[in-house]
């Protein structure tokens, strides 16, 4: 027998076994990518937590309310003055609006549109069990008012004058920032079912879940600038129209849309968010 064919032995496949791994690397690679790219279009249920303001150039011209708006609701989702978008509308008080009517959004600048919101107010056509119909702040008799300029009048104007509570009991696990529009107040955590109180006495001017991300939301109107929002609560306590005390239990806390339980907790004065951290009383 030849020596080439003694000598010969069968040559080992190395592209075959270099070949397999790195290519279980790049399909595990390629699977990481495409989960990644997956996952980021997934959602966590509940609301989000992102509640980005609607600035003047982004909102939208009007607004069909629906059943279970309340002008003070429809105020705080764009981020106006109730008593401005009473005013583009004529709107009179007590704030009667209907399922079914359009508000104006922007400022029109012409006198036919208060107008034609007004005639749209009081169209008959429209039928009585869908009406939204906020109850009428009822009449209280009050002290005579300070002089103009007096100190107890700047010190409401201020806010400080309200004499405001902490909502609730727990750590600020996410601070105000007015550069970031989706942290207009504070997130208060705690447990689920915790005790949510009035941060000052008011009137209810909003009870329900129709505004998306604030999930459970109570509206507490305080006087004629200030406004107070409880949010993302398991449970709601008051219902529109109730005059609340300062201290008074209005909700249950409920989960922040991860998991996480927390209250969501704003104060706007005439439309515009403020820092409830420098309002509210400090912590020992």
């Amino acid at each position: 027998m030849p020596s080439s064919v003694q000598n010969y032995r069968p040559v080992t496949p190395v592209c075959r076994w270099t070949f397999k791994p790195a290519f279980l690397v790049l399909s595990a690679l390629i699977c990481i990518q495409l989960l990644s790219a997956c996952g980021a279009q997934v959602r966590p249920k509940g609301d989000s937590t992102e509640r980005p303001r609607v600035r003047e150039g982004h909102r939208p011209a009007t607004y069909k309310v629906r059943s279970g708006d309340t002008l003070y609701s429809i105020a705080w989702r764009y981020g106006l003055d109730y008593h401005v978008l009473a005013r583009w509308n004529g709107i009179k008080r007590p704030y009667t609006i209907y399922a079914g009517q359009t508000l104006r959004l922007r400022q029109t600048g012409t006198k036919s549109s208060g107008k034609t919101a007004t005639k749209k107010k009081t169209a008959p056509s429209r039928s009585p069990e869908k009406a939204v119909t906020p109850r009428p702040q009822t009449t209280r008799k009050t002290s005579k008012p300070a002089a103009r300029g007096s100190s107890g009048q700047q010190a409401v104007a201020s806010g400080k004058g309200l004499n405001w509570k902490w909502p609730t009991q727990g750590k600020v696990k996410k601070g105000y920032s007015a550069s970031d529009p989706a942290r207009q107040g504070i997130e208060i955590g705690g447990r689920t079912g915790q005790r949510i109180v009035a941060s000052e006495s008011g009137r209810v001017v909003y009870a329900g879940s129709g505004l998306i991300g604030y999930g459970r939301l109570v509206i507490i109107k305080h006087n004629n600038n200030y406004l107070s929002a409880y949010g993302r609560n398991r449970k709601l306590l008051v219902q529109e129209g109730a005059q609340v005390k300062r201290g008074q239990a209005i909700a249950e806390m409920g989960n922040n849309g991860n998991g996480g339980p927390s209250l969501h907790f704003e104060i706007r004065k005439n439309g515009d968010p403020m820092n409830p951290l420098k309002l509210l009383p400090g912590r020992r």
